[in-house]
């Protein structure tokens, strides 16, 4: 059989329809499918009796749920403690097995004592400080001297400063052994960030100020980002051209001229190990390479004979305006969320506070 054969009359209609023209007065239908219409069979009620009652709530108890939510918080306790004790015994991680905390000054620099033991890097090298940061050894004695438990050492947020000076030293053990790749992994990490700095990425145009006569967003960005820019191609990087990023009407961003990318990765390459380690963490904080270079020749005790500006000196507030202007404008506008802008205002300050200590140094 040909399959023009197969087609049904409802087919053939449906056909019609949609080659031939609808004539005048033909009722406006359109043939979905051909297959025969199957209806619905209903089936029989076969339930007897009266319809079952409606649910009642259960009666509150509340003696059972705080017995529950304390079983849970139990449960919960005993599960992290296991995943922090490990393989390790937990009498051995929670009792503190030091006294005294002391600084030790020796040939090689300064190193922190816990009793006579001094402290160690995570690659069991010595910590050890130079002789001109005294005041970041006594820092770093302080956290160990507010530990109740050797389970809390093993805890970045519990020892930040001594987190930080052990990737100064590391960085400096690696310079000394003649391997760069550290200090190459992180001069090509924070150079990523230039292309999208906190610093020149300016609002558009068009953003209207929050009250009649007062700066837009972009005219407060630009205020404070021309003194830091200035100051850099000035005394930092003299000759160097900076630019905003962003322009007027644009989301995409625009990367700095090819001589002024070679010219701050030769100066990165250059710092001494706590200053690269200072830098990384200031970058990884505001967002802005060029805010945390400003606040490094600030307070590095490598920079200490670089002029600096009589009318005001670049701070942890300082820095911490300049890399969070957005968000500033935002929560003025809208108000902050409790618990989170107030937490990350706080944490930024302290993260830009560890890259002073970490850099500075008294003269020798």
């Amino acid at each position: 059989m040909k399959p023009s054969s197969m087609l049904t009359a409802s087919s053939l209609r449906c056909l019609t329809y949609r080659i031939a023209p609808r004539p005048r007065g033909f009722p406006r239908t359109q043939c979905i499918h051909t297959s025969s219409s199957k209806p619905a069979t209903p089936l029989p009620i076969t339930a007897h009796g009266p319809p079952p009652k409606a649910p009642s709530p259960t009666p509150y108890n509340g003696t059972e749920r705080l017995a529950r939510r304390q079983q849970q918080a139990a449960i919960l306790e005993q599960s992290q403690n296991l995943r922090a004790t490990q393989s390790k015994p937990s009498s051995a991680l929670r009792k503190r097995f030091w006294k005294h905390v002391s600084v030790r000054e020796t040939e090689e620099g300064l190193q922190v004592l816990l009793d006579t033991r001094p402290v160690r890097t995570p690659s069991k090298s010595i910590l050890t400080l130079p002789h001109s940061k005294s005041q970041l050894a006594s820092a770093i004695a302080l956290e160990w001297d507010l530990l109740i438990s050797a389970q809390q050492a093993l805890k970045h947020h519990f020892i930040p400063l001594t987190s930080l000076t052990a990737r100064a030293n590391d960085i400096r053990h690696d310079d000394t052994q003649g391997d760069s790749k550290i200090r190459q992994d992180i001069v090509t990490m924070v150079m990523k960030y230039l292309d999208t700095d906190t610093l020149l990425c300016w609002a558009p145009e068009s953003t209207h100020a929050q009250e009649p006569g007062a700066e837009s967003l972009r005219d407060i960005q630009a205020r404070v980002a021309k003194p830091i820019i200035a100051f850099l191609t000035s005394r930092v990087w003299p000759g160097v051209e900076i630019k905003p990023i962003l322009d007027s009407e644009s989301i995409l961003p625009t990367p700095q001229p090819q001589a002024t990318q070679d010219v701050i990765r030769g100066w990165i390459t250059g710092l001494s190990a706590f200053d690269l380690a200072g830098l990384e963490r200031g970058v990884l904080a505001s967002k802005s390479l060029l805010v945390a270079v400003r606040l490094l020749v600030e307070w590095s005790e490598g920079f200490r004979q670089l002029p600096k500006t009589q009318d005001q000196r670049f701070g942890i507030e300082e820095a911490a305006e300049a890399s969070s202007l957005e968000v500033t404008w935002q929560t003025n506008m809208w108000g902050e969320v409790e618990d989170t802008h107030d937490v990350d205002k706080e944490d930024l300050r302290r993260q830009l506070g560890s890259v002073v200590l970490l850099v500075s140094g008294e003269e020798k």
